[in-house]
């Protein structure tokens, strides 16, 4: 089996209004953490490539100094279309608020997905980052998510965070259009689903949970 896990990172760091966005921290370093606690070699891809923003409000003096040499992978990470995907056991997406405007419909993305798809391998995301899936079509034409119970950041926690304004579109009601069965918690509390080989997580709250699903699923 391969023992390489691809995560994939947003490279916008500015939203409407010049708020301050980009990758919400914990989404990426609890799950690398997992990941390479189990064996597994995490690489950090993004679009564009290069170093990854991180959105400010995500960082805490309180957060362990064990994470600066987990962060590696995002310091300068590779362009997607770069990579082999042949060489990797799964694909995990992060979130934060910049997901929401470089993940939707993007060819390069959506060819990636169809890869794990296609290949029955394990497919992660966690709170905006399932907002890679909009837009991707399965071997029959039809939404990946048609029919899969999914979660990711509902509206009420988008309201919450006071951005809804600011956002294309709400998550939560964007996935449920493409026919997923989206499912939500109360705001800010762990919650995890798996369907078959997806995994997904509501928010930041559930990254360890999330990623622990995911593994299991690769297992």
């Amino acid at each position: 089996m391969e023992k390489k896990i691809l995560f994939v990172a947003t490279n916008i760091d500015a939203i409407e209004g010049g708020n301050e966005t980009g990758l919400w921290l914990q989404e990426f370093v609890e799950p690398a953490t997992e990941c390479k606690q189990a064996g597994f070699e995490v690489t950090g891809v993004s679009l564009k490539g290069g170093r990854i923003p991180i959105d400010p409000n995500s960082y805490s003096n309180e957060l362990p100094r064990v994470w600066d040499g987990v962060m590696e992978p995002i310091h300068n990470t590779d362009k997607l279309e770069n990579i082999d995907l042949n060489d990797y056991a799964g694909i995990f997406f992060t979130g934060g608020h910049g997901t929401m405007f470089d993940f939707p419909n993007q060819s390069v993305i959506q060819s990636a997905l169809q890869h794990f798809i296609e290949h029955d391998k394990v497919i992660g995301a966690v709170c905006h980052g399932p907002a890679a899936f909009v837009g991707v079509k399965d071997a029959n034409g039809d939404s990946f998510i048609k029919g899969k119970t999914i979660t990711g950041f509902t509206n009420k926690e988008e309201e919450k965070a006071g951005l809804t304004d600011k956002m294309p579109f709400l998550l939560q009601d964007k996935l449920s259009a493409e026919g997923a069965e989206f499912q939500t918690s109360e705001p800010f509390k762990e919650h995890v689903e798996v369907d078959g080989k997806l995994v997904t997580g509501q928010n930041s709250q559930s990254s360890l949970a999330t990623a622990e699903a995911f593994i299991k699923q690769i297992r």
